[in-house]
């Protein structure tokens, strides 16, 4: 095998990199673990802004790798993370938020501790203020999901806020991504026999209004509005005109067997994905991306044996991708010498997904 040699990745002209992004209001980058999803996401939220539009980075993964890919602090909060271009970024955590991952309408104590259920929670559309508060939540305890509730509150916050013109989604593994996916409509049954059992209860003796709560109006006002943006969210995730659900693979059988599944699944859902993305391909993507050969390392096919059994592997998925994705654009993205990190390597990967 002959000896390889990178050049710095800095040699990158700012000039080069990707100005805007082709894309809807809404990107959400979806996937298997560890192949790519954050670095694609990252790419995209670097590309739109640096063609003005303000944008937010969403990372959903409760194992978040965003901060390292951007090289900065993210928080919990959405942030600016950029002086000259409006970029702002945010790693949900449901614990550091308040939000109580025990149950999506909990509260908690900021330390992810439940606490008791009192009238001050009807405010804020609690479960209190439909038991007259001081008791037990109802629907506390370990939920399966739960995590993914707590993130859907918040992912709700932003997705709704008027600040942002354009929202990427770095989202979770594929099972946590479907838990999320299939919540608003859990969710909103849910809150509508909640809110069919307060009516129920209205309707009784005066004997039981103690019971009720003097909560129960605000309450109720809250339930109804959670239920408008959980609809209102479902409605965007469903337009193909808002919303591109881009689903990230790597080049290998299993991979694209597995994407097959999740296409199919989104598409249960009536999620619209128009893009698939096929991450470390093995191939020499130099002119395709507009990259530099002086730095640009592609894998040596042709006289490493190694290379070029890894090149066969990948043609063939990457030959059943474009079957089975038909009637989708697949882009591909290179596989690179060093990590992915910096906004010089991600400005080269949002060359390759434009």
């Amino acid at each position: 095998m002959s000896e390889l040699t990178v050049e710095a990745v800095e040699s990158i002209e700012e000039g080069d990199l990707p100005v805007g992004v082709d894309a809807p209001e809404y990107v959400l980058y979806g996937g298997k673990g560890g192949v790519g999803k954050t670095t694609c996401a990252a790419a995209t939220a670097i590309a739109s802004a640096r063609g003005g539009i303000s944008t937010l980075v969403v990372s959903t993964d409760p194992a978040h790798s965003l901060s390292d890919a951007l090289g900065t602090d993210i928080p919990a909060e959405p942030t600016r993370i950029r002086e000259d271009d409006p970029l702002f970024a945010v790693e949900i955590d449901p614990e550091a938020a308040g939000v109580d991952v025990g149950g999506p309408f909990a509260p908690s104590d900021g330390a992810g501790t439940e606490t008791a259920w009192d009238d001050a929670d009807a405010g804020a559309g609690g479960m209190g203020a439909l038991f007259g508060g001081g008791g037990a939540n109802p629907l506390a305890g370990a939920m399966p999901g739960a995590d993914e509730a707590a993130a859907m509150q918040l992912l709700l916050e932003h997705l709704d806020d008027p600040r942002f013109d354009r929202v990427v989604v770095d989202t979770a593994p594929t099972g946590h991504t479907l838990r999320l996916l299939e919540l608003p409509e859990a969710m909103d049954s849910m809150l509508g026999r909640l809110l069919s059992f307060k009516e129920r209860l209205s309707g009784m003796t005066e004997g039981l209004g103690g019971l009720i709560g003097e909560g129960t109006e605000e309450g109720t006002a809250g339930l109804r509005e959670l239920s408008a943006r959980i609809e209102r969210l479902r409605a965007a995730l469903e337009d193909p005109d808002r919303t591109d659900f881009r689903v990230v693979m790597i080049p290998e059988e299993m991979s694209v067997t597995e994407s097959e599944r999740l296409v199919d699944r989104l598409e249960s859902f009536g999620i619209p994905v128009r893009t698939v993305v096929v991450n470390r391909v093995s191939e020499d993507l130099t002119a395709a991306a507009g990259l530099d050969e002086e730095w640009f390392v592609a894998p040596d096919t042709e006289h490493c044996e190694f290379c070029r059994r890894r090149w066969e592997v990948q043609r063939n998925a990457l030959e059943r991708a474009q079957t089975l994705f038909r009637g989708r654009a697949v882009k591909r993205v290179p596989l690179f010498a060093e990590a992915v990190r910096g906004e010089a390597m991600l400005g080269v990967v949002a060359s390759c997904l434009d």
